[in-house]
């Protein structure tokens, strides 16, 4: 007999209700033809047992596989596998189950495809900018690496499952004492004709609970060659200006100046000829103060004791000294450098930085001498460090704009180079490397 689909409550009680009127029945007639009741129960119940078994397993056998295919989906579903659905005729308790079990694989459809579309956008998106993008795990292999950083440091090849450390040993020297100082910076790779700038961001963050470190890589060169344009644009716009207002009252001063001496008014020639003179002084002191920017001569190398020369700069402005006792002998011009650390030890005191860590370092590496000035100022944030070593940019009301350039301009004449680096902690660390 096949029994129709009904709620569970109705089934079991259709089923008792059908068995007890039966076995009744049945047992009232076997006790007419057996001498002892008990006789006719236990015949009753071994028929009727047998039959009621058979009929809870034929009505309970449609429920026993959907839940046996109810089980799969979720099994499906732990997997990652959201493709599948239930199908059930019947209505009551059941039908909802099948029915919210179906919608919530609609939903976890929906959701999974759109996570899908996300992470193909993101990695569209990571694989295509310009930034070079790498992702190093705990024990510094590269779990990551886009098309940007492949190109720069991989000659295009995968970097994936490399050693970070191994890696480095094969980039320019900048590249790896910018990333060994820590920090966001600057650095410059290449000789004047052919230098390129890059901005060099760390962070760090933890996936699946282990520390992961991202490493950016951005090159700033055609955008700084750009902005550098627009400088000197309004660097002659300035100077324009500086000019018309000396060279105007000037050339009116001496109009008037030739009227007076026509007329014969000589009591008033001296305050002409006095606002003449302090005008051109002006406009002499505004010229050269820029044209010695512009004008750097070429460094007279010659020996120079660091000993010596450190203790003449700290006798113009104080600072910590970090580094031997006894460096040695360097090979520099004095003035240029004493010049260039003076501009760089002010900058650190006027970082907001206390006195006492305010500090010079003083390292020998292979074929080169590198200087650390370093503060626990505010640091830079990313704007002024893209734009720190443009001539004439400046983020104090009455900066001229020259001190890191000039020192830029000083480095490379050395034949060496400086970075920008906010440091761990906070403040800055203006690092210039100089040929030994």
């Amino acid at each position: 007999m096949r029994l129709p689909r009904l709620p569970l409550s109705m089934t079991f009680a259709v089923l008792a209700a059908a068995y007890v009127v039966a076995g009744a029945a049945l047992a009232l007639w076997l006790a007419t033809l057996l001498p002892q009741a008990w006789m006719a129960v236990a015949l009753t119940l071994a028929l009727l047992l047998p039959l009621l078994v058979y009929h809870v397993r034929r009505a309970f056998a449609p429920m026993n596989s959907l839940f046996r295919a109810l089980a799969g989906t979720v099994a499906s579903y732990r997997d990652g596998d959201f493709g599948f659905g239930l199908s059930w005729r019947g209505k009551g308790e059941l039908a909802e189950l099948v029915a919210a079990h179906n919608r919530l694989g609609d939903a976890l459809r929906e959701q999974r495809l759109a996570l899908v579309q996300r992470e193909l956008l993101l990695d569209t998106m990571v694989q295509h900018t310009p930034v070079a993008m790498l992702l190093v795990d705990p024990h510094h292999r590269i779990v990551h690496a886009n098309l940007a950083a492949r190109k720069l440091l991989g000659e295009g090849h995968k970097l994936e499952g490399q050693s970070f450390d191994a890696l480095l040993e094969r980039t320019p020297d900048a590249l790896r004492e910018a990333l060994q100082r820590g920090g966001d910076g600057m650095f410059t790779v290449g000789d004047e004709d052919h230098e390129d700038i890059y901005h060099l961001a760390r962070r760090s963050f933890r996936l699946n609970g282990r520390k992961h470190e991202l490493v950016l890589l951005r090159q700033l060169t055609a955008e700084l060659r750009r902005q550098e344009v627009q400088t000197w644009k309004k660097v002659i716009r300035v100077i324009s200006h500086e000019l018309n207002n000396s060279l105007a009252p000037i050339a009116s001063l001496a109009h008037s100046g030739a009227e007076l001496l026509r007329r014969g008014q000589y009591e008033r020639l001296p305050n002409a000829l006095a606002t003449i003179e302090e005008r051109a002084r002006h406009l002499e002191g505004f010229i050269r103060d820029y044209a010695r920017f512009a004008k750097l001569p070429s460094p007279r190398l010659e020996s120079v004791e660091w000993a010596r020369f450190l203790a003449q700069l700290r006798t113009q402005v104080e600072f910590v000294y970090e580094g031997p006792s006894d460096p040695g002998i360097a090979r520099v011009d004095a003035a240029q450098l004493e010049q260039c650390l003076l501009n760089l030890l002010k900058n650190a005191h006027e970082s907001g930085s206390a006195p006492e860590e305010v500090t010079l370092a003083l390292r020998r590496l292979p074929g080169a001498w590198r200087i650390e000035v370093m503060d626990r100022g505010s640091g830079m944030n990313e704007a002024v460090l893209a734009h720190a070593l443009l001539p004439f940019y400046s983020t104090k009301r009455h900066g001229t704009g020259l001190g890191l350039a000039l020192a830029r301009e000083i480095a490379e004449a050395h034949g060496g180079r400086i970075a920008l680096l906010n440091r761990d902690g906070g403040g800055l660390c203006v690092s210039l490397t100089l040929a030994a």
